[in-house]
């Protein structure tokens, strides 16, 4: 019995990786329900919609997953081989703080755009897969967000610093 519940601490403490680093693993409590930020279905179970007013005009969704408690954003997108298209993970805290994210165990490459309390892209950072070395990527300010998706969605879709997004409630 006492081996297994080593085994137990040792697999969780082996999917800490991709996601937040800070030392004050806050939680935030997300509801399930599977609207988008504009009230539509996602049609989906458990994936929400991220709306992006984008720079040129253009409205831009993502469908995400929501980690919203210290375990989902520890594991956050470790060991997945693909990301689909349009698709994400949206990184969410109870309060603004400095965020650094980080690729350990991470194996697809990905940008970050971190987001303020107001829906105010803050930065976008492309992340490099497997990269888990200081300095990490770190938000130039506090931020409560995080929205993860592939590397070069937010250049392709004109998403820009400065652009606001629609978060599910």
């Amino acid at each position: 019995m006492k081996t297994w519940k080593i085994a137990a601490v040792v697999l969780v403490l082996l999917l800490a990786g991709c996601g937040s680093t800070q030392a004050n693993q806050d939680t935030g409590s997300q509801d399930a329900s599977e609207t988008s930020a504009t009230g539509k279905e996602t049609g989906t179970p458990g994936l929400r919609t991220v709306v992006i007013d984008a720079s040129g005009g253009k409205k831009v969704e993502v469908r995400v997953e929501v980690a919203d408690d210290p375990f989902k954003r520890t594991k956050g997108l470790m060991y997945r081989k693909a990301l689909g298209e349009d698709r994400g993970m949206l990184f969410v805290f109870s309060r603004e703080q400095p965020l650094s994210f980080w690729m350990k165990n991470t194996l697809i490459p990905l940008s970050v755009a971190y987001i303020d309390s107001e829906g105010r892209i803050t930065d976008i950072l492309d992340m490099r897969p497997l990269y888990d070395k200081p300095p990490h990527y770190v938000s130039s300010e506090p931020v409560q967000y995080a929205l993860e998706v592939n590397q070069g969605f937010f250049k392709e879709q004109g998403v820009k610093v400065g652009d606001h997004a629609e978060l599910p409630e």
